[in-house]
């Protein structure tokens, strides 16, 4: 077992994960695009856009699980799905925001219409799935041999752009194939960590923090946020204080899920109406969510940095 730890370890340090990254990402998918899809439907789906999520949601589970069998779907529809699935997550932000907005003294009571209105940050969450679709669309599969260079970059986009752009979107491809985007990846656990802690915060301030367990997302999500930003400048910080804190963040959505999980059973009604209560209790894929900035911050702990 500690031999096929340290072998799938290098691999990640190698780039070569595409695989792998490809279930998690249908995984995480899934996962967001069920919480997606019942918080719409607390919102009876009353604007069309609020389709497109659960829609791409569906479609990039299907492309990332494809991209585990072929390297072709892997580069092309993969790719071009978690980058449509992204996008829509920027326009769901938006729509979030304007939602917000358009309750009764919109932004003058931010805190009151964040609370009560749509959860402004989710929408960013949910692109976490596409980011990490994006990333494996990049690199090398895990049975890559040395001389697999992945030649079969973005040539066609580099060529629309400037000369000094084109060089560096090439470089930055060639570095995501050899594992050597630890930066990018713990400013996005990074990220990740702070809007997954926001949106635990006004969660568990809706019943007014009635487990003291509701505090530990809020406390360990800046922990998490602090030790990636700092693994930015500090490759000790990578490989030290950032996998433990990762750890933490990973034991405490587990923790948070079996709570959500039981408040959902704990409802009326219980198990005889279960999609019920999942629909209207604790949202009981959330806590897997913050999960997803451990995982990232994990990722970024074991990859190597980009070259001079």
């Amino acid at each position: 077992m500690t031999t096929e730890l340290a072998v799938y370890a290098n691999d990640i340090r190698e780039g070569k994960f595409q695989r792998s990254l490809s279930l998690l990402t249908a995984a995480t998918s899934v996962v967001s695009g069920l919480e997606v899809a019942y918080e719409h439907y607390r919102g009876s789906y009353s604007r069309r856009v609020m389709y497109t999520p659960v829609i791409l949601s569906g479609l990039l589970a299907c492309a990332a699980f494809a991209a585990f069998f072929s390297r072709r779907a892997a580069r092309t529809v993969l790719r071009f799905v978690s980058a449509a699935t992204l996008l829509d997550a920027f326009v769901g932000f938006y729509f979030h925001i304007r939602g917000i907005h358009r309750k009764p003294g919109g932004w003058r009571f931010p805190m009151t219409n964040m609370i009560m209105g749509p959860p402004i940050f989710a929408p960013l969450l949910f692109g976490t799935s596409a980011y990490l679709g994006l990333i494996a669309s990049y690199l090398q599969r895990e049975e890559a041999g040395q001389n697999d260079n992945g030649k079969d970059g973005d040539t066609w986009l580099a060529r629309l752009l400037p000369s000094s752009a084109s060089r560096e979107l090439l470089s930055s491809e060639q570095d995501i194939r050899e594992g050597k985007f630890q930066r990018q990846v713990a400013i996005a656990a990074g990220i990740s960590a702070l809007l997954s802690g926001f949106e635990a915060y006004y969660s568990h301030y809706k019943n007014n923090f009635r487990y003291k367990v509701q505090w530990s997302p809020i406390i360990i999500a800046p922990m998490l946020a602090a030790a990636a930003f700092a693994s930015v400048g500090s490759r000790r910080a990578a490989t030290t204080i950032l996998p433990a804190a990762s750890a933490l963040a990973s034991a405490d959505a587990a923790v948070g899920f079996y709570y959500h999980a039981r408040g959902v059973l704990r409802r009326p009604g219980g198990r005889k109406h279960l999609v019920y209560n999942i629909i209207y209790g604790p949202p009981i894929f959330a806590p897997l969510l913050f999960g997803a900035a451990g995982f990232l911050g994990f990722m970024a702990s074991l990859l190597r940095r980009r070259r001079a």
